[in-house]
């Protein structure tokens, strides 16, 4: 692939992190310009080629609120194109929302995927860039673009060891002179976790609620630690047993319980991690701890839990949710690095 500097200057280059929940889109210069959820309204049956209501947003706010021949679709799954066809729809809806018509050449972009993706998988990406307007497409895996996000010194022979929490997968990668020493993606995240909050009041309460009131529950009192003052919060949704509406009090003890197994399982990867270091690099790490991105770092005191489990010092970015999309913006105007760590 030629990489003309040349046909940079007349093109809006872009970065971005095509998450499992949210896309985010940079822009080489602007930076970040878009934020939306990764989701497609379509009238049923209209899926392939058909009519398309709405996006980002607007159909997250449709979940569970449409009637029967309307279905709201999440083209990502785990991190990876689950849909090819609403991806491209709405990668190619993403990019006109926020690119220079007027420019006479077509994008450049740089495009994170998980560290475990597939060679399929890695084409059905690509393609459906390609497809949706790009010149050229580069795939960085989320964990590099997340150390470059968070200004580490990925270039130097020293261990960077970054944990990405997203809604589909967690990755975690320790890095090394611009190459992963060392990579592993689970594919549980934030997703899997509202899942277990949803199943956890059904079984428990037989209480039925939506995927949206689940994640709600685990933004607001959601704890990856025991405290001694649990937070509550008052939860709608319908009666098993009676079949009506119902109103119920959880606290935050409850949602820990709910999501002990999804917390246990990102613990044990990162321990895996640390095991398959090499020496050298286990010293660095003593000093440098592990750096946290990406939503699911935002779940309370996850780091406090890391801390104790590893017993090394353990730093979230600064805008967890932002931090992939901002590496990835950085190679934009870090053309030689890109050649080196692209996928």
């Amino acid at each position: 692939m030629l990489l003309d500097p040349v046909l940079g200057l007349f093109s809006n280059d872009l970065a971005i992190d095509l998450g499992t929940a949210n896309t985010l889109v940079y822009i080489k210069g602007k930076g970040i310009v878009l934020n939306e959820p990764s989701m497609v309204a379509v009238r049923k049956g209209d899926q392939r080629g058909g009519r398309v209501l709405a996006m980002g947003r607007e159909a997250k706010a449709m979940v569970g609120r449409t009637p029967e021949d309307i279905v709201v679709i999440r083209p990502m799954a785990d991190g990876v194109i689950a849909d090819f066809d609403s991806a491209e729809t709405m990668l190619r809806y993403f990019i006109r929302k926020v690119h220079n018509r007027r420019s006479l050449v077509r994008p450049r972009i740089i495009i994170s995927v998980p560290s475990g993706v597939t060679q399929v998988e890695k084409r059905a990406v690509r393609e459906s860039a390609q497809s949706a307007g790009a010149r050229e497409v580069f795939l960085i895996e989320e964990p590099m673009a997340a150390a470059i996000g968070a200004d580490l010194p990925i270039t130097e022979p020293t261990s960077n060891i970054v944990v990405d929490v997203g809604a589909g997968t967690t990755e975690i990668a320790v890095i090394s002179m611009a190459g992963t020493v060392y990579s592993r993606s689970v594919r549980i995240g934030g997703d899997k976790m509202d899942e277990a909050i949803l199943q956890y009041l059904k079984r428990k309460h037989n209480l039925l609620i939506g995927l949206q009131t689940a994640e709600l529950i685990k933004i607001t009192v959601g704890n990856a630690c025991p405290t001694d003052e649990p937070e509550c919060i008052e939860v709608k949704g319908r009666d098993l047993v009676a079949g009506i509406p119902k109103i119920l009090t959880i606290d935050s003890e409850e949602v820990r319980k709910a999501i002990s197994e999804q917390v246990g399982t990102i613990i044990q990867t990162v321990r895996i991690a640390l095991e398959q270091t090499p020496p050298e690099l286990s010293a660095d790490v003593v000093d440098n701890g592990i750096v946290l991105a990406g939503g699911g770092a935002l779940l309370k005191n996850l780091d406090v839990l890391l801390r104790e489990e590893t017993h090394l010092p353990i730093t979230i970015t600064d805008d967890p949710l932002t931090t992939v999309v901002l590496g990835a913006g950085k190679l934009l105007g870090n053309l030689p690095l890109l050649r080196e760590i692209m996928v």
